[in-house]
């Protein structure tokens, strides 16, 4: 009887410290889940914001050769 009363012990703890190494899991893998999503977001914005630069830059270039190009025109 001793016997049975401590493999029933045993076995209640080892099935409440399994439910909490599960909630445990699943809280880590949400987290790394949410940090990737986030990463990759950023990413994407990055490529975006670098996109938007080059192309204002680019615009700001040509506006000056344009402009260096009507200048040399005009003296002519």
């Amino acid at each position: 009887n001793d016997i049975v009363s401590v493999i029933v012990s045993q076995y209640a703890e080892s099935l409440v410290y399994g439910a909490i190494l599960d909630a445990k899991t699943s809280e880590h893998s949400s987290s790394a889940n949410a940090m990737s999503s986030a990463s990759d977001n950023a990413d994407e914005i990055i490529s975006d914001l670098e996109l938007q630069y080059n192309r204002a830059r680019q615009a700001a270039i040509t506006t000056e050769i344009t402009e260096i190009t009507g200048d040399m025109t005009a003296q002519e």
